[in-house]
């Protein structure tokens, strides 16, 4: 086993065909057919799996789960379980808050080590805990919350060296952020290391390190709530410091892209992607993900938006996402009672309306074109009527189809992802329907990639 460090290209030798794309901001669908719960997340690379360890938001605010999500290629998930659930009282509580799950795996106990955020609901005791597991993604133990060398703890990371040594990573309001040096079972803090003081404007959270050909990069968040900012890093040889002043990696002005920074996955001695949360605050369980390529020259970190964009079989290297043809939803075949809607911010200001619900209606998009056989992503343009969640069942080319999550799109149309395996030629069908008698979405569009 292996903390995600990646240093060996053969690691990502499964890694997604041609188009399968990661889409930023897009509803992600895993497998149980709802989108993806592993907020805040952190990961562990173990045998030719990604497993993605994050915060379960679906019940909102308060504790649900820590989940566990398990991936070959980076882009299709499935849900194996979690790894701690709420409880009747005490820190699992109902109404406890419990955030920026972390694991590392330790090679002298054996044990997956996991520390997280723990808090009460108005974010009074500053807390962090500690639980262990067997595997990776199995139950783990909890053991215990506490102040860390009794000071506040609020957003927090975990880094393991290239020597073994863990360290954890807290943002203290009284006194800044720090990093903290963990005993050799990864279980207590034992002594501050470096630690960034209030003065100068140095006010950041959320922090995720990655260490690249002999330079540890440290990422962060200002402090400004549930809302984006500008996130910055610092670099330095020596996790004692000097650190170099913070600097914006994301085009200014941006926010990152509506994204705060959760984890910084190393994929070269000289490579990386940044993976971010884009909360949404009033209906947290609707949260997507950031994933993007850093580009890093020297000690000189920068980051550019995308739509789309596609790893490969080389972690170091992507590509840009793919050339796509455009279905209007508007142009497909309806069923049942479906229509088309008025949509002012649509490509061709209508969509297709009314899929599902006691309409029972259908929408078949015919012609399809695809250059290759096998997987692809199709991008879905997509608006709902309101802001809870809508569910389809879609069919490709026939077959007995899958559940689809969209989440939240209202005004704007966002983006939800289907990857399926279509058949070289123009000849392929999806088919969208309701799922258990509920609405489906407006569908504005169809993105799908050509080869």
């Amino acid at each position: 086993m292996r903390f995600l460090s990646l240093t060996v290209v053969a690691t990502l030798s499964r890694l997604v065909s041609a188009s399968l794309q990661i889409v930023p901001g897009g509803t992600w669908t895993t497998s149980d057919g709802e989108h993806l719960q592993a907020h805040g997340a952190g990961f562990v690379y173990e045998n030719g799996t990604y497993y993605m360890i994050g915060e379960d938001k679906s019940g909102g605010h308060s504790f649900t789960n820590v989940n566990c999500y398990a991936s070959t290629d980076l882009v299709q998930w499935t849900k194996v379980g979690a790894l701690l659930s709420q409880q009747p009282s005490g820190d699992l509580g109902p109404n406890r808050v419990v955030e920026r799950p972390k694991v590392i795996y330790n090679d002298r106990t054996r044990k997956y080590v996991l520390w997280m955020h723990m808090d009460s609901s108005n974010y009074g005791e500053a807390r962090v805990a500690v639980a262990t597991g067997d595997s990776v993604c199995g139950r783990y133990q909890y053991i215990r919350s506490f102040q860390p060398l009794g000071r506040q703890s609020r957003d927090m990371g975990l880094f393991k060296d290239d020597d073994g040594k863990g360290y954890l990573l807290t943002e203290d309001r009284q006194h800044g952020l720090r990093i903290v040096a963990l005993s050799d079972d990864y279980l207590n803090p034992t002594q501050d290391v470096f630690s960034w003081r209030l003065e100068g404007g140095n006010r950041v959270e959320a922090p995720a390190m990655v260490k690249l050909g002999g330079t540890y990069y440290l990422f962060a968040s200002m402090m400004t709530g549930w809302d984006s900012n500008d996130n910055q890093y610092t670099t330095a040889t020596n996790l004692r410091g000097p650190w170099s002043p913070w600097r914006k990696f994301a085009d200014s002005g941006s926010n990152t892209y509506n994204s705060q920074t959760t984890y910084i996955l190393k994929t070269s001695e000289n490579s990386a992607i940044y993976m971010g949360d884009r909360w949404v605050k009033d209906n947290l369980m609707a949260s997507t993900y950031v994933w993007l390529p850093l580009q890093i020259s020297g000690t000189t970190v920068t980051m550019k938006n995308r739509v789309n964009w596609v790893p490969t079989n080389q972690p170091a290297f992507w590509t840009a996402g793919p050339t796509e043809t455009q279905y209007e939803g508007e142009n497909a075949i309806y069923g049942g009672r479906a229509r088309t809607v008025d949509c002012s911010q649509c490509s061709g200001k209508r969509a297709a309306g009314y899929i599902g619900g006691p309409d029972r209606g259908t929408v078949t998009f015919t012609g399809i074109r695809s250059d290759i056989d096998g997987m692809t992503t199709i991008r879905i343009k997509f608006l709902n009527g309101d802001s809870t969640p809508r569910y389809a069942w879609v069919r490709v080319n026939g077959d007995a189809g899958r559940k689809v999550a969209f989440l939240t799109a209202r005004g704007d149309p966002a983006s939800s992802t289907l990857h399926v395996s279509l058949r070289r030629g123009n000849s392929n069908t999806i088919t969208f329907e309701g799922y258990n008698g509920g609405w489906g979405p407006d569908i504005d569009r169809l993105m799908v990639p050509v080869s």
